[in-house]
């Protein structure tokens, strides 16, 4: 019998260790510039607005919503075919920057374009756990 794959998981580098640090934390962590307050996703190590380095890290409010997403109905693998059909959206942040995850816990075909959604994790290992979202719930 064989192992079934794993999915591919995210490695952390230099400039994104804290993020995922954060996200092992279930925090939605983002960088803001000290010089010009404007938040930036993914991690960099100078500002894309303004080129300052001085950046923070800043525990985000995890709220967004929808810009555009696809229904996956057809696993890019066999890793991920128990998860199908599944949500790949893009995110905007109430901070500002926008990030892809998926959208979660509802049935695919409700997701629609400004969908309010809020940051969830799901634990992969003990080192890494995945920001996803889901429709927020008020």
């Amino acid at each position: 019998m064989t192992e079934a794959p794993l999915k591919h998981f995210p490695r952390p580098t230099p400039e994104t260790e804290v993020y995922w640090e954060g996200c092992r934390k279930h925090e939605l962590l983002l960088q803001r510039c000290t010089q010009c307050s404007e938040f930036q996703f993914y991690p960099r190590i100078i500002c894309t607005h303004c080129a300052s380095e001085d950046l923070e890290w800043v525990k985000g409010s995890g709220r967004g919503q929808v810009l555009t997403f696809s229904i996956v109905r057809r696993a890019v693998s066999e890793a991920y075919a128990a998860d199908v059909p599944y949500v790949v959206a893009l995110i905007q942040l109430d901070e500002g920057p926008t990030m892809m995850s998926n959208i979660v816990q509802c049935d695919p075909e409700t997701v629609k374009i400004g969908s309010p959604v809020q940051v969830i994790f799901e634990d992969w290992s003990e080192e890494i756990s995945v920001p996803q979202f889901r429709p927020l719930q008020e």
